[in-house]
């Protein structure tokens, strides 16, 4: 008899404050999920490197190594399961700068009853449908003038505008908050020099690196 693969369903919870950890973990678990929780950062990297979760939950600020520092450590564009990051509302310029670097989404604390096992359920399912339905978009052929400059998240999403899907829509394909995708939105016409979605559209379907010698590659 063949052996059955039982899915990963460990998460790593990582967060200074006991309390939030605790509650964190008493979420996860009611939801099937288990849990190990990590107080600082250096020990969440050092378990990570040897072992794969299904998903990490991090809180963005910790002493002794934030969350962006975890990320970084953890190459999170590359890691194998998805990164979210637990933040307040008044964190705003810390979650882009997380999206940068890698974190799947984020969750704003004063949600997370609500919104934390939602989103660990659909970062998780995200993942395991890789690769995602691009609806014909080859991120890895995309030969527009600027595209070595995205990052493969937001190559994901630039399938998704060019899908003609909405923020909304393309956020439930992904398993990513609307907000997420609008973060992504933002950067991609920034890099690119878009002015407006009109613009984007003929960047995306009508430039070639050859049309512009002088664009610089990321």
């Amino acid at each position: 008899m063949s052996a059955v693969t039982v899915p990963n369903r460990e998460i790593f919870v990582v967060d200074d404050d006991p309390t939030a950890r605790e509650s964190i973990a008493t979420l996860l678990a009611q939801a099937g999920f288990r849990v190990k929780l990590f107080a600082d950062g250096s020990s969440v990297v050092n378990e990570a490197r040897a072992r794969r979760p299904a998903c990490i939950v991090l809180d963005l600020h910790m002493p002794g190594g934030s969350g962006l520092d975890i990320l970084v450590k953890l190459d999170a564009w590359h890691y194998g399961a998805p990164i979210l990051v637990v933040s307040g509302r008044s964190d705003i310029p810390d979650v882009v700068e997380a999206i940068k670097c890698g974190a799947f989404d984020y969750i704003e604390k004063h949600r997370a009853n609500e919104d934390l096992v939602p989103r660990v359920r659909e970062a998780v399912d995200a993942v395991a449908r890789r690769p995602l339905d691009h609806g014909g978009w080859d991120p890895s052929r995309a030969a527009f003038a600027g595209a070595a400059m995205l990052t493969p998240r937001e190559h994901q999403v630039l399938a998704q505008i060019v899908g003609c899907a909405s923020n909304k829509v393309a956020a439930t394909k992904l398993g990513i908050s609307r907000r997420t995708v609008e973060i992504h939105r933002a950067h991609i016409m920034q890099k690119l020099g878009a002015k407006n979605s009109v613009d984007l559209m003929r960047i995306v379907m009508s430039r070639t690196p050859e049309d512009n010698p002088h664009q610089l590659s990321a």
